[in-house]
């Protein structure tokens, strides 16, 4: 005998007061009702209902076992809505790996606003330029700058991630203007460091590439403190261009603009990227997230 089924079929009939109806809310036959609850009360040695031909109720023992299992169906029901509200609502614990500029500039304004948007899903978040890998890291997205990875993860662009050239006009007045990439080397540099070392500024010259990375003042993978010493006209630094948007806008810093293509890679198609595996997208929580952080940063693209 399936004891939870019956037991379903009992608080079923006590509430509404006859077989049919019971039968009609689990789609079968009265019989099936009856016959199911006859075999619980064989099971417990006790009649729970008294029957008549047209409505049964609750015997003395009947009314004392269901004052109790009918607590047990309730929250039996809630455990079951529960999951099926975590596989439909976005719920539960998100973990997200971002780069540390990109976090703190654009992503913390975005997460706070979708926690506004889903407050039930929890946020886990690590700003760190330390690649993750989704495959073996316990993380759900991942948010980084460069070239497409080559990886089995779906890869969506959020934005451009474009380097380029910007000093103080205090710089030009204490150092002079650059009047061409291969002046760079001359100048003072203020040099991001990544993961893997130094930034490089690159520029094709005469249709070749070379490094004309400036003499570096400073090199430290500190982007807000580089950008006060450009400020200041301390040096040359090259940044995304996202990144430098506000000083730019305030004229504290001046892009530099050369003929020759300029850059920190000779493929100029560098990007910010979000990285999910493709089964995650399934779950609520990944998704709602993933859709949320695209048309929010694509829409400040735009705007840009």
């Amino acid at each position: 005998m399936d004891q939870l089924r019956a037991i379903r079929y009992f608080t079923a009939t006590a509430e509404a007061g006859n077989f049919s109806s019971a039968a009609k809310k689990f789609s079968v036959p009265a019989s099936s009702i009856s016959r199911r609850i006859a075999d619980l009360e064989a099971s417990l040695s006790a009649q729970l209902l008294k029957r008549t031909t047209r409505t049964v109720s609750l015997t003395e023992v009947g009314a004392q076992y269901y004052a109790q299992v009918s607590k047990l169906i309730e929250q039996l029901d809630q455990y079951d809505q529960a999951v099926k509200d975590y596989q439909t609502l976005p719920t539960g614990t998100l973990k997200i790996s971002s780069t540390v500029d990109f976090g703190e500039r654009i992503l913390t304004r975005i997460l706070d606003e979708f926690s506004k948007r889903y407050p039930e899903v929890l946020l886990d978040v690590v700003f760190s330029d330390q690649l993750s890998k989704l495959d073996r890291d316990d993380v759900d997205i991942a948010i980084r700058g460069g070239f497409a990875p080559d990886e089995r993860v779906v890869a969506i662009q959020l934005m451009d991630n474009r380097f380029i050239p910007v000093a103080s006009p205090l710089y030009f007045e204490r150092f002079g203007k650059p009047q061409s990439t291969i002046d760079l080397p001359s100048h003072r540099g203020l040099c991001f460091k990544a993961p893997f070392g130094q930034i490089p500024w690159l520029s094709e010259v005469n249709g070749e590439w070379q490094e004309v990375t400036a003499s570096s003042v400073l090199t430290t993978n500190n982007s807000k403190w580089l950008m006060e010493k450009a400020i200041k006209g301390e040096g040359i630094l090259m940044m995304p261009h996202w990144f430098l948007l506000d000083a730019l806008a305030k004229g504290e810093l001046v892009e530099l603009k050369f003929e020759q293509p300029i850059g920190v890679t000779q493929n100029q198609h560098l990007g910010i990227y979000m990285l999910y595996q493709k089964h995650a997208y399934s779950s609520p929580k990944v998704k709602a997230a993933v859709d949320f952080i695209t048309a929010r940063v694509r829409g400040l693209s735009e705007a840009l």
